[in-house]
């Protein structure tokens, strides 16, 4: 994906349903989360050992099953080779799923293949914290201080 095709993918998303969320504040997939919420985003959480708990507004679900329909991406923070189900209960559960996001180390490509296939675009090892942060101008770009030193001996 180019940054274009990342921006149309983030600027047309509404409800975001993070698989895998974490109620713990130091867990990627909860700091993740709550970013995305901050930023306008509706954010459900999908954790089976969470599920009923509120997170961000919203009540944690314990399957893909439970969600509404109008989740437009699902956020994956799961093991590479437990993608495919997921990705399979999202296609058949969610009319409005336009994008299935995949977690930064987490890469399918069957499961890549199959919500292409049904016209879902599909991001593969990236972060959508990160990139709304670099896509808008929120990262500061790591440089020197270009100033003149000077030293009197």
């Amino acid at each position: 994906m180019n940054d274009a095709d990342l921006k149309t993918i983030l600027d047309r998303t509404r409800v975001i349903a993070v698989v895998g969320a974490s109620l713990n504040p130091v867990r990627p997939s909860y700091y993740v989360a709550r970013y995305l919420s901050l930023r306008g985003y509706r954010v459900i959480g999908v954790n089976p050992g969470h599920a009923g708990a509120m997170l961000f507004g919203e009540e944690v679900r314990g399957a893909i099953s439970d969600l509404p329909p109008e989740v437009d991406m699902i956020d994956i923070f799961r093991r590479s080779e437990t993608v495919a189900p997921i990705v399979d209960a999202a296609l058949a559960h969610l009319p409005g799923l336009k994008t299935v996001w995949m977690q930064i180390g987490v890469e399918n490509a069957a499961a890549a293949q199959a919500a292409r296939a049904r016209g879902v675009d599909v991001v593969m090892n990236r972060c959508p914290k990160i990139e709304h942060q670099r896509l808008n101008g929120e990262l500061r770009k790591a440089g020197f201080n270009t100033g003149v030193i000077s030293s009197k001996l």
